[in-house]
């Protein structure tokens, strides 16, 4: 198997185009759809999820959707970067944390792992909700402001990280809808549209992408050098079209296509299986 996106090791992870403004950068038109106090409804349910599903589970349980990883890496990961995110919002960095070297005080024992994981993930739900309108701290993708970012980011960071909880049943819980675009504009328009030279391809391919039951389409053409996305239908090589919940769960290569329609060259999608990928490292 592959090693999915947002499982896969590697310094610096996050630490690139940061910022720390309070936003001045002005409104990004994929946030409208969803706003803070609906980030932190969702990150408040899916910690939970994500707890109850770990907790049904033994710690060296293997995670299908994460390689090489067993539930205690899962919950040391999420509970790590809960306490890194957090650090930020409440001490209102101006830097980026040191990665789980400064966030993380001690890693638990196995027997209160779990406590361990559902501690961070109160703290981090603490911080965002007590945090100002106008924080200004060190963030790292285009939003309308930091409280935004934190909050869109660790709500979809634990939910990704919950469908990898529930993998060794096979039965992933579906995601709202709204919910689920909101996270494939995240994914597509703010991470994958940073140029990083992962996702390339020459000669030049093409990948389209839409929703069947919202609208919701995404164009992603992948040149030699980068790869350059909007949010537009247009002719691909490759089309795939399915529930949000089911496209976003693909596209953060944590399912197959057994749900999703998929129309031309499947080349393409194995390109993104093989390039679009999410690192952190510590």
């Amino acid at each position: 198997m592959r090693r999915q996106a947002g499982c896969a090791r590697r310094a610096p992870g996050y630490a690139t185009n940061g910022g720390t403004g309070g936003g001045e950068r002005g409104a990004v038109a994929h946030y409208a759809r969803v706003d803070v106090s609906e980030h932190l409804a969702a990150l408040r349910r899916e910690g939970v999820l994500l707890a109850e599903a770990a907790g049904r589970l033994r710690l060296e349980t293997s995670v299908p959707t994460c390689p090489g990883w067993t539930v205690r890496d899962l919950l040391r990961h999420v509970g790590g970067i809960h306490r890194w995110a957090a650090m930020h919002v409440r001490e209102a960095r101006a830097r980026p944390v040191d990665g789980f070297r400064e966030a993380v005080d001690a890693w638990p024992m196995d027997a209160d792992l779990l406590d361990w994981f559902r501690d961070g993930h109160a703290r981090l739900l603490e911080a965002l909700e007590r945090a100002p309108q106008d924080l200004r701290c060190w963030y790292f993708l285009e939003a309308p402001s930091p409280l935004a970012f934190w909050a869109r980011r660790q709500a979809h960071e634990t939910a990704i990280h919950r469908a990898d909880a529930e993998s060794p049943t096979g039965c992933i819980t579906a995601y709202d809808t709204a919910f689920a675009k909101d996270g494939l504009d995240e994914l597509l328009l703010a991470f994958m549209a940073r140029s990083d030279g992962r996702l390339t391809a020459d000669p030049p391919r093409s990948l389209h992408a839409h929703t069947t039951d919202t609208a919701g389409e995404w164009m992603v053409r992948i040149g030699p050098q980068t790869a350059e996305i909007t949010a537009e239908h247009a002719p691909a090589d490759c089309t795939v079209s399915g529930a949000a919940s089911d496209l976003y769960l693909l596209l953060w290569n944590r399912a197959s296509t057994e749900h999703i329609h998929v129309q031309g060259d499947s080349k393409v999608l194995d390109l993104w299986r093989q390039s679009a990928n999410i690192r952190w490292s510590d």
